[in-house]
């Protein structure tokens, strides 16, 4: 496993460098044999050190967490407990999924992913110029090309989970159409399904189907 451990106003020293390696190197032994690589970012925040955990562990699969502690080992310590309990969750699943990474890939989608700077509201917010956007509309700041996986909606709450993501979009494994899982702020899992035509969703069923997928 290919690991980087930055540091941000924080001294990484050898004995951290080498604390944050067999931390980590024990729970991927213990739930996920294997992984593709991690990054650890440890950064001075106010009176704080924070601390940052990203595991890439196999396809399509990442692990985040991340703590704040005014201890740089206590706050590594606090987000890889956070990462162990999010493994140990999913223990079985992860499993699958690696032996899952032995069998022919799946056809990949890609799309894009929009970074957009903040609208700023006026009085002029409103106005159109020369018929193009109006004034104040969001503008593209960043592009980046991803995937859209092809999951259950178990995997795709898993995945959300695992990331500690807001939001995970994704083609639905049973029908082939495009799904939504989010974090409600009440602390459970929304999943939007829309409500399409029975014709349609049939033949993207039939298709996913015949595809093998």
């Amino acid at each position: 496993m290919q690991l980087t451990v930055t540091g941000k106003q924080v001294d990484i020293g050898n004995a951290l460098r080498e604390h944050v390696e067999a931390s980590l190197a024990a729970i991927l032994t213990k739930y996920f044999k294997t992984a593709i690589e991690s990054h650890v970012v440890i950064a001075k925040e106010a009176y704080l050190i924070r601390a940052e955990i990203s595991l890439h562990i196999g396809r399509g699969i990442v692990v985040n967490a991340r703590a704040a502690l005014p201890d740089a080992y206590a706050a590594f310590d606090s987000a890889a407990e956070r990462v162990a309990k999010q493994m140990r969750r999913y223990k079985r699943r992860l499993r699958d999924h690696h032996a899952q990474l032995r069998e022919p890939a799946e056809p990949v989608e890609s799309a894009r992913d929009y970074v957009l700077a903040p609208i700023e509201e006026d009085e002029d917010s409103n106005q159109e110029i020369d018929g193009q956007h109006p004034i104040g509309a969001a503008v593209v700041i960043a592009e980046i090309s991803t995937e859209l996986p092809r999951l259950t909606v178990g995997e795709a709450v898993m995945r959300l989970d695992l990331a500690d993501a807001p939001v995970l979009l994704f083609r639905n494994r049973a029908h082939g159409e495009l799904n939504l899982v989010y974090r409600r702020t009440d602390g459970n899992i929304g999943w939007v399904d829309p409500v399409l035509d029975p014709a349609r969703r049939e033949r993207r069923a039939a298709k996913f189907a015949a595809d093998g997928v």
